[in-house]
């Protein structure tokens, strides 16, 4: 009777190891199933737009301005920071401001557009120096150009100068019908900051 039970005991124990064995999936099958879909299809990482590869650690990359012109990453840094400035963003706003400036400082000569741009960043990022600097280099070469004259207005407003402001904005109205007639490209492109300055100067008057 032991030896009996002995042997039905071992034939149990070898079905038992036999089964465990052969019923599972292979080796290695259950560990790279299984963090699959732990991770689900969102863990599979985008290829980057720019240049196909997959950023490590399946992050999205930043924008890489590295391979622009400096014309073309100071534009870029100028959009940028007049949306922060928009959204109210002032952190963001200083953050780049160092970074545009110096995309501008690369470029030789500026065009008068260009100067628009970099006086405006530096009056929403609160640089009255850099934003007067423009304006009065602007209306060195063209006395009545409308984004000089603006541009004029707003440093003056910056530090408190409204007398001197309202000398801008008188300008400004006076010169508005021929300029606008010479449909210089800057005008076409800040058409809105015109519109908005010229309401705003006859609604001063």
């Amino acid at each position: 009777m032991p030896w009996a039970v002995a042997a039905i005991a071992l034939v149990a124990l070898i079905a038992l190891v036999v089964g465990q064995r052969f019923g599972g999936r292979p080796s290695g099958t259950t560990d790279v199933l299984d963090g699959a879909n732990a991770q689900g299809p969102t863990a599979i990482a985008a290829p980057d737009a720019a240049t196909g590869a997959v950023p490590a650690g399946g992050m999205p990359r930043a924008p890489d301005i590295s391979q622009l012109t400096p014309a073309e990453r100071a534009e870029r840094l100028y959009d940028r920071i007049m949306r922060e400035a928009e959204a109210g963003k002032a952190d963001e706003v200083h953050a780049f401001l160092p970074m545009a400036v110096a995309a501008y400082e690369m470029i030789a000569p500026l065009t008068l557009d260009q100067r628009y741009d970099l006086g405006r960043i530096g009056e929403v990022g609160g640089d009255t120096t850099l934003a007067r600097a423009q304006a009065d280099t602007i209306l060195r070469q063209r006395p009545t150009h409308l984004l000089g004259l603006i541009l004029g207005a707003k440093a003056a407003r910056m530090v408190g100068n409204e007398p001197h402001a309202r000398q801008f904005d008188v300008r400004l109205l006076s010169v508005a019908p021929k300029e606008r007639a010479a449909a210089l490209p800057e005008y076409l492109l800040h058409r809105n900051d015109i519109d908005q300055a010229l309401a705003a100067a006859t609604a001063r008057k």
